[in-house]
């Protein structure tokens, strides 16, 4: 098509669309949580949720802005909380961590619900269950492992980036006019002294402390000492899990909800979900193996955000 014509024709459809010819059904904005039944039947409900991606307290932006993982989750738990039939819960864990913070909130959220709830919560590790996402798992009474699971990565990371070398090249120059020596410490923009570098480590070393103590709290079935030796790092097979106690069994979706309905005493119940407006959830795996849970957790982690002055992030990450 020429150009002039192709230039006619978008004139035209603006036109058009301006005038009200042309209707454009956007998708449902945000919205309540709405309950579907995936399966089962009775009159007591097996609710799961997801813990799906990067763990953040940040909302996603898109056409509409989607709520965090900690705003979805404590939506979904005030809900549950209210409903008499949840008797109870599966998270569906599918995570290599994320920032130290959002991890932490929750696990708080989760023993809330514990304690205000009383119902037995079952972890199901999926493809990945690490770092933060392990964390997470302490707040749950009994923890699945996937056969083809990877979990561990037990510690904390910070990722900072030194781009001085990179300006130097180009003849880009930063400076920083501080109040003090150390206001500026994990800059990208010059080299970081060994004397900030133990100031960091000793930050990562109490966060460190506080992953081992809620380790410590969720399995009561290992000593201190050996959480320490566990917790190198390294991560683990779902097998390799289950021999030194990081996770109860080895099984599949059908087997996290069987055990939730035995350790809520249930021989009959309906699988339910709770979905935004506009989702389809038909059946126990939808939406987790759907795009969030493709296993590419750091296509949407923003590295440059650090060369560009973003601050260190702490994190309980399993970023190899």
């Amino acid at each position: 098509m020429p150009k002039h014509a192709m230039t006619r024709a978008g004139m035209l459809g603006i036109a058009m669309l301006l005038s009200g010819c042309i209707t454009v059904n956007l998708p449902p904005g945000p919205g309540p949580l709405v309950e579907t039944q995936v399966s089962g039947s009775g009159s007591s409900k097996v609710l799961m949720l997801d813990l799906v991606g990067i763990i953040s307290s940040s909302e996603e932006h898109g056409l509409y802005p989607i709520p965090s993982q900690v705003a979805r989750l404590k939506e979904a738990l005030t809900k549950a909380a209210a409903d008499p039939d949840v008797r109870s819960l599966v998270l569906r864990i599918n995570t290599p961590g994320g920032t130290v913070t959002a991890s932490d909130v929750l696990y708080h959220e989760l023993r809330l619900f514990k304690q205000k709830k009383k119902i037995p919560i079952v972890a199901s590790i999926m493809d990945v269950g690490a770092s933060g996402g392990y964390y997470v798992a302490m707040g749950t009474d009994k923890i699945v492992a996937h056969p083809s699971s990877v979990t561990g990565s037990l510690g904390v990371i910070m990722l900072t980036m030194n781009a001085n070398g990179l300006l130097e090249k180009i003849g880009v120059h930063a400076n920083a006019i501080t109040s003090g020596p150390k206001k500026d410490m994990g800059s990208p923009f010059r080299a970081m002294t060994d004397e900030e570098r133990a100031i960091f480590q000793s930050v990562i070393n109490g966060l460190y402390e506080r992953f081992l103590t809620v380790i410590k709290e969720g399995r009561r079935n290992l000593t201190a000492d050996e959480i320490r030796k566990l917790a190198d790092g390294r991560i683990y097979s779902g097998e390799q899990a289950k021999a030194v106690g990081l996770v109860d069994s080895i099984g599949y979706l059908d087997d996290a909800i069987e055990l939730a309905k035995r350790e809520a005493g249930l021989t009959d119940a309906r699988i339910v979900v709770y979905q935004q407006p506009g989702e389809y959830r038909h059946n126990i795996y939808s939406r987790i193996l759907g795009q969030e849970g493709n296993g590419n957790f750091l296509a949407n982690f923003d590295l440059m955000a650090l060369v560009r002055g973003g601050t260190p992030q702490f994190m309980y990450l399993w970023m190899p």
